[in-house]
């Protein structure tokens, strides 16, 4: 049963090999609190088997030196795990709980009064299948066949090679309530297997689903410009080399707009970079409002924006982005410094047949070029 307190609060790894990962102050803490709440466990489990013992010691059964030395020879096992945790042995291993150690500790424990004692040796061995019951929940395939091959090795020579009884004495109404005891306290650390079983299990689902929502939130803001939350570049290019393919297999028109904010570089350094990054931020997000859900948007790079508009030819790309930069224009600029106005213009361009991603941005690039020799806020097709 104290074995059981041990496996309990098991290891947060599975294997007693080196661990030169240099953990950080807070974590050597966390688990210090841990491995002292599971060795204060194992001394409660002591404190009750002991006290089952005690009860044999009054009905005779068994010597008081047997209680005694039970409870003092698992403190003193306790004992040593203690200082070897306060210490900070533990933490220069993966399994820093030391289970296999402490399994083996405890076995031991129970096979010594097993063989002390063995007129009520069924007390011993269902501590020893407890051990394995609460060790499954932990141990690893190969720290269970080390554990099982040693206490094989132990009981092996105690059945085999001695003729004394192992008991379970119920003759006197006091070694009833005794027996009665021990099962109880079995039972009881049974059932709290499966609850504990339930927990991790539990705890493991909603680890899962925290993980997967944590990677997911990490996939989307590695695709995503820090400042205006739009895609960023390598993400809206992948975005356009999807749409070039779909639109190539189902033949269907895709039209791309390269839109650059009019005189940002005026708009810096006159009103700082604080402002510009306001103006950034309002353009994507007055963007992403008169978009369609299909549409593809991304910073291309600085003020450079690129919009992808799959099932759109030219004619109706001009417009939609006319009509953008209708908007923008329109926005009451002002809001950020007296007198602010800021406009777009854009180059739009048809994708082409058997066209590549680096010419169909080329096109319009150089629309984009010409709407800015024309005057700018305007919208030019390649």
């Amino acid at each position: 049963m104290s074995s059981a307190a041990s496996l309990l609060q098991g290891q947060a790894s599975h294997s007693a090999t080196a661990y030169p990962v240099r953990l950080s102050p807070e974590v050597l803490k966390r688990r210090v609190g841990q491995r002292r709440h599971m060795l204060a466990v194992q001394g409660v489990s002591y404190s009750l088997i002991t006290s089952v013992l005690l009860v044999y010691c009054y009905a005779g059964t068994v010597p008081i030196i047997i209680p005694s030395a039970y409870f003092l020879s698992g403190i003193g096992l306790l004992s040593i795990f203690v200082v070897l945790s306060e210490a900070h042995f533990n933490d220069r291993f993966e399994d820093h709980y030391l289970t296999i150690f402490q399994v083996a500790g405890h076995v031991v424990i129970q096979l010594g009064f097993l063989l002390a004692a063995p007129g009520i040796g069924f007390v011993f061995l269902s501590v020893v299948f407890l051990i394995f019951g609460f060790g499954a929940l932990r141990m690893t395939s190969r720290q269970a066949i080390i554990t099982w091959t040693l206490t094989m090795i132990g009981l092996a020579p105690i059945f085999l090679f001695t003729s004394t009884p192992i008991g379970l004495p119920i003759t006197t109404q006091t070694e009833r309530v005794a027996a009665m005891l021990s099962f109880v306290l079995t039972i009881g650390q049974c059932a709290f297997v499966g609850l504990y079983g339930s927990t991790m299990r539990k705890m493991l689902y909603d680890r899962s689903f925290e993980l997967k929502a944590a990677y997911k939130r990490i996939e989307e803001l590695a695709e995503l410009d820090e400042l205006t939350g739009s895609s960023n570049r390598r993400s809206i290019m992948r975005m356009l080399e999807e749409e070039i393919d779909r639109a190539a297999r189902g033949g269907s028109p895709c039209s791309i707009a390269l839109i650059d904010l009019d005189w940002f570089k005026r708009i810096n350094d006159a009103y700082g970079h604080p402002t510009g990054d306001e103006v950034l931020r309002t353009f994507s997000i007055t963007t992403f409002a008169n978009i369609r859900s299909v549409d593809r948007f991304g910073r291309y790079g600085g003020e450079e924006f690129l919009l992808v508009l799959p099932g759109m030819d030219a004619g109706q790309a001009m417009r939609a982005l006319d009509r953008l930069r209708v908007i923008i224009a329109e926005l009451d600029w002002s809001a950020f410094s007296p007198g602010m106005k800021v406009t777009m213009s854009a180059g739009v361009a048809m994708l082409n047949p058997n066209e590549s991603s680096d010419t169909f941005l080329a096109r319009a690039d150089s629309a984009l070029y010409a709407a800015k020799a024309q005057g700018r806020n305007r919208i030019t097709r390649a």
